[in-house]
């Protein structure tokens, strides 16, 4: 007996079948700014994965079967670029102390980090707000009558 219905449902799974890794990302996440994001991890994760392994031909040295030339490149410029991206991701450098542990470099303790806020609220009167969302309409109060600047 044919049913039109499971025939129907198999060529979709075919069709489904058919697309790439980025069109099948692409249905899952409804949101442009998703979509971006993703995007944006992956050229990282490229970056990331192309410094390392520069870094890592720019201090082994190939087996000479396979007859490629020893390159002498200054691998600074590698190193920053593979450490800036790392940074991006939340990964810090830390320096070894003097007992033996770890601290990361560029660290605020969170006492120094309340010395700074309090400095701030000291010195000056004005507040910085950051807002990172979609746009913003700043109306007037209606009780209360527009300010005119002084000159």
């Amino acid at each position: 007996m044919w049913n039109p219905f499971i025939k129907k449902t198999m060529t979709e799974q075919k069709s489904e079948d058919k697309k790439n890794i980025l069109q099948k990302m692409k249905e899952g996440m409804n949101d442009k700014e998703d979509q971006i994001d993703a995007l944006s991890t992956m050229v990282r994760l490229g970056i990331l994965i192309w410094s390392g392994s520069i870094l890592t031909l720019a201090y082994i040295k190939l087996p000479p079967a396979l007859q490629i030339p020893e390159q002498k490149l200054d691998p600074t410029f590698i190193a920053s670029v593979f450490t800036g991206t790392l940074a991006t991701f939340g990964v810090q450098a830390a320096k070894k102390n003097g007992d033996g542990t770890f601290k990361a470099s560029g660290g605020v303790s969170k006492a120094d980090l309340e010395k700074l806020v309090e400095k701030a609220a000291n010195t000056a009167p004005a507040q910085i707000i950051r807002i990172e969302q979609g746009p913003i309409k700043i109306v007037p109060a209606t009780d209360e009558p527009p300010v005119k600047p002084t000159v």
